[in-house]
């Protein structure tokens, strides 16, 4: 057998083996879903609560590194569904719940990959947050345990429920603007920063264990709590953080899989010594069907046109079409931009998305494929910016093509005694 199939052989089979037994649920089945969260400092009480909207759902464990973030999210959910969650530190614990049916993933991205793995392990179902992985290679493994599962899992690309996007990919589609030649997406914004002087970390965290398999950096409030988005060891910066976002919309409206090609360049010009990622970047995406250009800047005083600071052009030959999460305009020669908002619930919406899914046992709006192609094609930006070099992208090989410095940014080494997933 080739070593990579015999690799995804392995994993599919591991996964597989350790979900038997565990009974699908019914398209008819009404009863209470019971779910875990892993993570509730912010974004995990965000998708906790939205499951509690959306109904049918109990919220019966919490996990987090922060004793104190864990009992205030605990106290937090008991007033939203009269009783309370059970509270742990580690996730291992949290997935060993009686009748658990599924769990949330809000960490870090440097965790998901252990998480979801195990909780797959477990034969729980899925939702895990963006971006899905921190190194290509994590996202493969995490793809590879889920396609030998049969369990179902979400990732949070939220903006996979936007009515805005769902219309422009319309028209586009129908060739109402003609052939897209460009497209131009971009998140712009005061970032704001924390003192980054290394010093011991609250006495509530465990930062030894927030850090896990990633390396154990000095703690500061810089690289803490929702600051490590911009930490390169965690979050990797906001292209990999929330621009995210908009490469998936873009790749969702154009059906695009990974560019072929990537060249990036930017760097720290306004927050050196208080972050350690670029405030501003440009990465130029080569995709088959058109070339897709990545902006940020993460200062600046005041902008001309603020209005589009978050959001895509869509460059087409007859027209152009600017779209964001709730709204999009249509700018053609010699007439006034048609303007349209277009109101959507995203978080709420993709959460409910997910329980529909886990209820019918169908595929949700973004499937781990989906997540795996957005993440990589982020990740293969920052390992241009990194190396300061041309990544020529193999997607059949899923390698990148002469450039053993590039290439070597794929998969990045564990911490002791954690051990990464994807086997070679």
């Amino acid at each position: 057998m080739p070593r990579s199939n015999r690799r995804k052989f392995l994993a599919t089979a591991a996964v597989g083996t350790m979900a038997v037994g565990r009974v699908a649920h019914g398209a008819s089945e009404n009863r209470t879903l019971k779910m875990g969260v892993i993570g509730v400092g912010w974004y995990g009480m965000v998708d906790a609560k939205a499951a509690l909207g959306a109904g049918g759902v109990e919220v019966v464990a919490l996990c987090d590194v922060d004793s104190e973030h864990l009992a205030q999210s605990a106290d937090a959910i008991e007033k939203l569904q009269g009783k309370r969650p059970k509270q742990f530190k580690l996730y291992q614990d949290l997935l060993d719940v009686p009748g658990l049916d599924l769990v949330v993933i809000a960490a870090p991205p440097h965790w998901h990959a252990l998480m979801l793995i195990a909780a797959l392990k477990k034969g729980l179902d899925v939702y895990c947050e963006k971006p899905l992985a921190y190194d290509v290679r994590e996202g493969r493994a995490m793809a590879e345990a889920v396609r030998g599962s049969d369990r179902i899992v979400q990732i949070g690309f939220q903006r996979r429920q936007s009515k805005s996007f769902a219309k422009v990919k319309e028209l586009i589609d129908s060739d109402a603007v003609g052939r897209i030649v460009q497209v131009d997406a971009q998140i712009h914004y005061r970032a704001g920063t924390k003192d980054p002087t290394p010093q011991e970390p609250p006495a509530v965290l465990d930062w030894d264990l927030w850090c896990g398999p990633g390396p154990k950096i000095p703690y500061s409030p810089q690289v803490g709590h929702h600051n490590w988005r911009l930490e390169k060891t965690s979050g990797h910066g906001h292209l990999v953080d929330w621009g995210i976002h908009n490469i998936d919309a873009v790749r969702m409206v154009l059906g695009l899989s990974t560019p072929k090609q990537i060249t990036a360049a930017g760097g720290l010009y306004q927050y050196q010594g208080k972050i350690t990622t670029p405030d501003t970047l440009t990465v130029h995406f080569e995709f088959d069907r058109c070339p897709v250009v990545w902006r940020h800047r993460l200062w600046g005083s005041h902008e001309f046109a603020p209005e589009v600071n978050n959001g895509i052009f869509f460059y087409g030959e007859q027209a152009t079409i600017f779209a964001s999460d709730r709204r999009y305009a249509i700018i053609r020669k010699g007439k006034p931009p048609e303007e349209f908002e277009v109101p959507a619930e995203l978080g709420p919406d993709h959460m409910a998305d997910f329980l529909r899914a886990v209820r019918s046992r169908k595929q949700p709006a973004c499937a781990i494929e989906e997540g795996y192609r957005s993440t990589a094609t982020v990740q293969l930006g920052m390992i241009a910016y990194e190396t300061a070099s041309t990544v020529k992208w193999d997607e059949k090989a899923e390698q990148i093509v002469d450039n053993p410095a590039a290439a070597t940014l794929l998969k990045r080494e564990y911490r002791e005694p954690y051990e990464h997933p994807y086997k070679t």
